[in-house]
Formats: C-alpha cells, structure tokens, sequence
C-alpha cells in the first residue's frame, strides 16, 4: 500500500523548484536550524502536475512543506510557520503583534502585487487568451515591477534589513524576488537600497548554502 505523502512527517519535507519563490522558504528553514529535507520538482518535466506531488498541493505549485500536523502552502504562511516553530532564531517579532502584523503586510505585498506583477511576463494565459494581450502584458512588466521596487525603496525598506537593525523573514522573500529583476529586464543597480539589500544576504552563510543546493 502506497504511504500518504503527507502522513507520518517526523521532520519538516520542502517542495521546490530552483528559480522559483520557493527559494525564500528554503532559506527561512535554513536560517532557523530547522530539521527538514527537501523534493525538488522539475517543472520541465511537469512534475508539479504528477498524482504524488498534487497530494501534497493539490494547486499544483510551489512551494508546499509538509509537517506534522500536514501540508502547507503559500510563502507567507510557510514563513510565518517556520518562524513560529523556531522562535529562537528570532525571524520574526512574534511578541510584537503590530510588528509581526507589519512583517506579514510586507510578505502579502510581494506575494500579492510584485510577485503577480512579475507573473504576467510568462504567465499571462492565467489572465487572457489573445497573443496580443500576452505581448502587453509582457511589455507593461518593467515598469509595474519597477513601480513596486521603488515603493519598496521609499516607503516600506528600512535598512539595513527591510524591517531595520534586525535580519527577518521579509529579507530572503525580498532577496528572492530580487532575482528575478533581470528576467523582467531591471537592472538592480539603478535601485540602490534593493542592489545594496541582495549583495547583503548573499553574504550570509545560510543563504550560501541554499543557494548552493539550488543552483550549484
């Protein structure tokens, strides 16, 4: 009999793919000492759609963790997770609830509105149909990504981590969807707080190491 793959977890099972938002959650287990292994799913080969993995998420999408007590979806959830199950590692002010409220408005922002801005460069059947709504949508992502990194910049990073003195949560998300600057054809030299931001975290030893199993 084929065992349930979210039942019977005694440690925490990350599902990813490299170049995806998964990356953020990876970090946050690695940065919080978190006993966990991890899948890696090969979009190519539309693993995300397989019988196993649905399973695990039935939207087909990374990143899933699996857990004790089942399987969780969405980055600011897995996030908060992590950073409530390991409050030592101090990723979140979890005795501060305006703080943490503060933190989780940030990570809604990027999973909401950057992350879906970005997605309408190479996902735009999600939203239309027309190859002539795909091209527009493609051309208009410069600059509404652009538009949410400089609010970014000028209303919410406070330096010289984005919730200010103390490394969170909200650092690898943000690192993550820096990555992808490139793909939307944004140098992240012309953002300052953002460039200086990214050439910080990957200075970190955690990060190194996610970073590694990722893409090494």
């Amino acid at each position: 009999m084929d065992r349930n793959p979210i039942a019977d977890q005694d440690m925490m099972k990350l599902y990813y793919s490299p170049g995806s938002c998964a990356l953020a959650s990876h970090i946050a287990l690695e940065e919080a000492g978190a006993d966990y292994e991890t899948v890696r799913i090969s979009f190519g080969d539309e693993e995300q759609r397989s019988a196993d993995f649905l399973a695990v998420n039935p939207k087909g999408r990374v990143p899933a963790l699996v857990t004790d007590r089942g399987s969780l979806s969405e980055t600011p959830a897995i996030l908060l997770y992590i950073a409530q199950r390991h409050p030592q590692a101090g990723l979140a002010p979890l005795d501060d609830p305006f703080a943490t409220a503060q933190l989780q408005a940030f990570n809604n922002y990027l999973c909401a509105t950057v992350h879906v801005a970005h997605a309408h460069g190479g996902r735009g059947s999600r939203w239309a149909d027309e190859q002539s709504s795909f091209d527009d949508m493609k051309r208009k992502v410069p600059e509404t990504v652009r538009a949410c990194f400089e609010l970014i910049e000028s209303e919410m990073f406070e330096g010289p981590w984005v919730l200010g003195e103390s490394y969170s949560l909200c650092d690898p998300y943000l690192y993550t969807l820096t990555r992808w600057l490139e793909r939307d054809s944004i140098d992240v030299a012309t953002l300052p707080k953002t460039h200086a931001h990214l050439q910080r975290i990957e200075a970190r030893p955690a990060v190194q190491k996610v970073l590694a199993d990722h893409f090494g």
